[in-house]
């Protein structure tokens, strides 16, 4: 049976088909000129061979400030892991100023239990710095199960709850260590239109890093990315928008993707604005 169909049928198809496609047009012209209603929230996040994660700014802060502890104390990435663990299940790693009882900060140590007063546990620098000193007194720390290390320095209620994090604690450690290279990358919005942007607090980042990590100097490639990862989590805090080293750079940009290669970069120190 064959189908037949009318001039003015044929007609009113065409008329409708080109009615869409000049609708279409229209829309994807007017949606290029128009700003998107909503822009992202700051966010960061890790990518590493071995898997990716997205951070709040400031997981990502504590993040960087437990490695960068860990490194001053000559510490091996396995007690970074163990850190990370245990801060994932007591905090989420945000640096909390309540807890149970009298737990506080990122690691809900007890000013009852003889770690330090609250405003200096609510100092993760200070927190970190008590954690680890606590952990290297734990026998064969680095090779009994992670959870078990966890407790022996938390001594928690439920101490096998440490060991569901190991999988991230890993990943975390991988990039803001410094072993891989590029794998901590951040954006922040920038300040509205008209609004003048603030001026990079160049000096007191470093300040901040020192304080931390201490001797700043470059000795080697993993502790200049180490730094790099620490200077791109606090970028919002002092108003970064460019670190550099070892030939790439990250900038504030949310069209951009991880780190450029190119840039004020070199192999003996981190350039931050």
């Amino acid at each position: 049976m064959r189908l037949r169909f009318s001039r003015g049928v044929i007609t009113i198809a065409v008329i409708v088909l080109l009615l869409a496609v000049g609708i279409s047009v229209g829309l994807f012209h007017l949606l290029k000129k128009t700003e998107p209603l909503a822009v992202p929230e700051a966010h960061c996040s890790v990518k590493t061979p071995v898997g990716d994660r997205d951070l709040d700014i400031e997981q990502a802060q504590i993040s960087a400030t437990i490695a960068a502890v860990a490194e001053r104390r000559k510490l091996p990435e396995r007690a970074v892991v163990i850190a990370y663990a245990t801060a994932l299940q007591e905090s989420k790693l945000f640096n909390l100023d309540y807890g149970d009882r009298d737990s506080v900060g990122v690691f809900q140590q007890r000013q009852s239990q003889g770690w330090g007063k609250r405003k200096q546990l609510l100092d993760p620098v200070y927190a970190t710095n008590r954690f680890f000193a606590a952990l290297v007194k734990v026998k064969n720390y680095r090779k009994i199960p992670l959870e078990d290390a966890a407790q022996a320095v938390q001594r928690s209620a439920g101490g096998y709850a440490y060991a569901q994090h190991e999988e991230d604690a890993k990943i975390l450690a991988a990039a803001f260590t410094g072993r891989v290279p590029k794998a901590v990358h951040c954006w922040y919005p920038p300040p509205k239109t008209g609004t003048p942007a603030p001026q990079a607090k160049t000096a007191e980042a470093r300040r901040q890093l020192t304080r931390a990590l201490g001797d700043p100097s470059i000795s080697t490639r993993k502790r200049g990315w180490l730094i790099a990862a620490w200077s791109v989590a606090h970028a919002r805090k002092y108003g970064l928008k460019h670190v550099g080293f070892n030939g790439a750079t990250w900038t504030n940009d949310m069209n951009l993707e991880g780190w450029q290669s190119g840039g004020k970069a070199t192999d003996s120190k981190v350039d931050i604005s």
